[in-house]
């Protein structure tokens, strides 16, 4: 529907619920903006018809109670109104918990794409009587960035179950990498959006920071192609991956290689080897286990030694599948 369209029937709702008298179609054409006027041409006439009788349609379907009748019985035509009580919504009460509950909603809602929706929601309620702070004061802070540009793509996909193709740039990387993901949903955490779903090429779950994704990800693929676990808990498995304490990784490098990973890492001078000692810190030690072993023998783990089995892990498979 197009934005005029839906102007001339908003116009057209208030009109009829403004009266209780049963308005003409001839008066509706003159009071509601957007129908075709008067001048006397049979066109004009046939096609504020035509466009009368599909608003009607149109409103009916909505589920609005269009009536019609006459006033009075000298009326020679036909009017039309709509029932306040028959319209709208009956009288809203909520306990104190779903207020707040509500409220919570509405700042979590403050996106670009959504805020109107969701200050017409806090009008509405606050017009039927409800008391809703929008502020809260649940001990919770769920504002959100209103400019992500990944989010729509991602929800999306999410909702549909269809796979998503998209360039992620983690804080201690160069460059971005292209990850494919089956989508299971996208939830705020500590005021930011996080893609949560099945990284297919690494094989296991993953949080995605929305902030992080380049450009706009792309949809591909059936719907319903996948279905997330069933007691998924979207904020759980966030909360469990972005709030991992830091670890302290020490490696050896030979000389010239592993220039990636020492961009981010402290020197701590060589080995009785001659080859170089480096210190890092990772919350997500699964990733770097994937860049160590992409160095093959050139850089070892000495700490800590599930990393270093980590690394050992992934070489023996690549060296399985090469065989």
């Amino acid at each position: 529907m197009s934005a005029k369209r839906a102007e001339r029937l908003m116009n057209l709702v208030f009109a009829l619920l403004g009266t209780r008298q049963f308005v003409t179609a001839e008066r509706i054409r003159t009071i509601v903006p957007g129908y075709e006027p008067a001048d006397g041409s049979e066109r004009a006439d046939e096609a504020f018809k035509r466009m009368f009788e599909r608003d009607k349609s149109d409103l009916r379907e909505l589920g609005v109670p269009l009536e019609t009748g006459r006033t009075s019985m000298f009326d020679l035509d036909e009017g039309y109104r709509i029932a306040r009580s028959a319209y709208e919504l009956p009288e809203i009460t909520l306990t104190g918990d779903e207020a707040a509950a509500v409220g919570l909603a509405l700042r979590l809602w403050q996106s670009a794409q959504l805020g109107g929706a969701a200050q017409g929601a806090l009008v509405k309620l606050r017009a039927a009587g409800v008391d809703v702070d929008a502020a809260g004061v649940l001990p919770l802070q769920p504002r959100l960035d209103a400019g992500e540009p990944a989010f729509d793509a991602c929800y999306t996909a999410a909702r549909d179950r269809r796979l998503l193709t998209f360039t992620y740039t983690r804080p201690d990387e160069d460059a971005g990498t292209v990850r494919r993901v089956q989508p299971w949903g996208v939830v705020s955490w500590h005021g930011r959006w996080y893609l949560v779903g099945h990284d297919l090429d690494r094989a296991a779950a993953r949080v995605f920071r929305l902030s992080r994704v380049a450009g706009r990800p792309r949809i591909s693929g059936p719907p319903d192609a996948f279905a997330p676990p069933a007691d998924l808990d979207l904020a759980a498995v966030v909360a469990r991956q972005v709030d991992r304490p830091e670890q302290v990784v020490v490696l050896t490098a030979r000389p010239g290689t592993a220039v990636g990973l020492r961009r981010r890492a402290t020197e701590l001078g060589t080995d009785g080897h001659g080859d170089d000692r480096l210190e890092l810190r990772t919350t997500e030690p699964w990733s770097l286990a994937d860049q160590i072993a992409a160095h093959g023998p050139d850089v070892l783990v000495e700490s800590p030694p599930e990393l270093r089995a980590a690394v050992v892990e992934r070489l023996t498979r690549l060296a399985g599948g090469a065989s």
